[in-house]
């Protein structure tokens, strides 16, 4: 949802409910979730035209937390009842808190036809490839091989990507962070709520009791430097702790190269373009370091205008009523023609 012309003055307090907080100690949730309200609060649109739906699962709890209208739903059903409140309310700005087994699992439909429509609607996608609130099954986002109590020989299936179901379901916004890179996450988060349209931020979460570690590579300090390029919009895909690696394009297949070897200069680095509407490059990027040694893409990848569902429907009404004036709501169709009344 675009920012209001003069937007509210609000702080991350206005959005943080009386509710106590049941996330276990040290879950990555704690820091999407105070990343939110202060995201929220910098996208300046007011609790009373703020609501947050959420499904099933640990990420789910997140409705009781905002200060703002919520729904905790059933079991994967989020983006269909996101989809209706902002069909109804296109004045809303509506956020949907989920996760990789609540979204990618029994909502995986619901999830692909509501950025497929690109209804206008901001998904946060905690993703920490397991099913926490149930105590440890492996979910759509495990690792082939990954041993869990519903896998105890090791899963024997490939896992979702986010972004290449996103990508696939013709989605126009897709950024991606880690629960402790706040400022990051914060960005894409404000970025995602002036997107119109769906945007789909996926947030790389720690399950501290059933799958702690499972992002270290990119997560940890001393690592995360060289294991990831932060992309914005204009400027190069460079990375690493001295800022001397970059991304290119070499044939079909892109390349990481060190800036100042082998002929590879400043100008052979990629720009990013997260405006660029087709998705090759962008399903490129999104896809780094998912099976080979490139870096692990961060930041706003894809970021596209395009109309939504919900306008499109509203102007649709809006057309309709011009053309037959007289027709105002159902009933008026319903009694437009011939009827009768039956009275005792």
């Amino acid at each position: 949802m675009e920012t209001n012309a003069n937007p509210v003055k609000l702080d991350a307090k206005s959005f943080k409910s009386d509710q106590y907080v049941r996330w276990c100690p040290g879950c990555g949730d704690h820091g999407v979730l105070a990343t939110l309200q202060k995201s929220m609060a910098e996208v300046g649109i007011s609790t009373e035209q703020t609501a947050v739906i959420s499904g099933i699962g640990c990420s789910s709890r997140l409705p009781y937390y905002v200060n703002a209208y919520g729904f905790h739903t059933i079991h994967g059903r989020a983006a269909a009842i996101a989809t209706g409140l902002k069909t109804a309310r296109p004045d809303l700005c509506v956020w949907i808190a989920t996760g990789d087994g609540d979204s990618l699992a029994i909502g995986g439909n619901h999830f692909i036809h509501a950025i497929r429509r690109n209804v206008d609607l901001n998904f946060i996608l905690f993703n920490n490839r397991i099913y926490g609130l149930t105590k440890g099954q492996y979910s759509p986002t495990s690792e082939r091989g990954f041993v869990s109590k519903s896998s105890p020989f090791g899963t024997v299936e490939d896992p979702f990507i986010p972004a290449e179901l996103c990508f696939g379901a013709r989605g126009r916004f897709f950024a991606r962070s880690l629960d402790i890179d706040m400022k990051l996450l914060g960005q894409c988060m404000v970025a995602s709520a002036q997107h119109k349209g769906a945007a789909v931020v996926e947030v790389l979460v720690n399950c501290v009791i059933f799958n702690d570690g499972v992002h270290k590579g990119v997560a940890q300090r001393d690592t995360r430097e060289d294991r990831s390029v932060v992309l914005r919009h204009g400027e190069k895909m460079i990375f690493g702790k001295e800022k001397n690696k970059g991304v290119v394009l070499d044939g079909l297949r892109l390349k990481v190269v060190t800036i100042g070897e082998d002929g590879y200069t400043l100008d052979d680095v990629l720009t990013h373009d997260a405006h660029e509407v087709d998705p090759t490059l962008h399903t490129m990027l999104a896809m780094m370091g998912t099976s080979d040694d490139m870096p692990v893409a961060f930041g706003v990848i894809r970021d596209v205008e395009d109309i939504c569902y919900d306008q499109a429907v509203t102007q649709q009404i809006e057309e309709v009523r011009a053309q037959k004036p007289g027709i105002r709501k159902l009933e008026d169709v319903l009694m437009k023609d011939a009827y009768w009344e039956v009275k005792e």
